[in-house]
């Protein structure tokens, strides 16, 4: 798809503006799709991947929609519910360190700074993950090429972290419109995992 993509042109006729306004029409519903495909919770991986091949095939100018969305989503659900549950796990892991931490736990700030900023990287990590898979990609070679990317491209990794915190600002604010922006927030891990392959 990357071929594609660096072939890609602009539809005849389309100005800048519509095409950027499009793609943002684009993302928001992506989102709502991500946001549904999600509802299970363990599911989440499968739908940001799923959610993030959609918008690379609507930046190459290629065929896709509904449909094409929900077959990415059922090839990505195969083994991506179990990394789906591995970051319900760590989360649970660390609501009980920042629990023992609030309690008074000797040296408790430190560990839970620590555990918090572990958790940031993992959602980096596994949003990177989302983004570069393909079917018949393995979920566990992806997170771990993933894991080193994180780490490896700090500036690309803040931007992530930075749509997740616009998600979690957007949920504050209003549960319906953190639905709209997850697609935003797969937009970003596309352009982010691209930005690491052309450098």
């Amino acid at each position: 798809m990357t071929g594609a993509r660096a072939k890609a042109r602009p539809e005849p006729g389309e100005s800048r503006l519509a095409q950027g306004f499009a793609l943002f029409a684009e993302c928001l519903l992506t989102g709502v799709w991500i946001a549904v495909a999600a509802l299970p919770l363990v599911t989440y991986p499968a739908a940001f991947a799923a959610g993030a091949r959609h918008l690379g095939r609507r930046l190459a100018h290629e065929h896709g929609g509904w449909r094409e969305f929900a077959a990415d989503f059922r090839a990505a659900v195969r083994r991506g519910w179990l990394v789906g549950i591995a970051g319900w796990a760590a989360l649970a892991a660390v609501w009980v360190d920042v629990q023992a931490v609030r309690n008074g736990l000797p040296g408790g700030p430190p560990v839970g700074t620590v555990g918090v900023l572990a958790l940031i990287g993992a959602a980096v990590a596994g949003l990177r993950a989302a983004a570069a898979w393909h079917p018949g990609a393995s979920w566990r070679s992806l997170c771990a090429r993933a894991g080193r990317r994180t780490v490896l491209d700090p500036a690309g990794s803040f931007l992530l972290v930075g749509g997740l915190a616009v998600v979690v600002c957007s949920a504050w604010f209003s549960a319906p419109l953190a639905v709209a922006v997850l697609g935003t927030v797969a937009a970003a891990a596309v352009a982010v995992e691209e930005r690491y392959r052309r450098r």
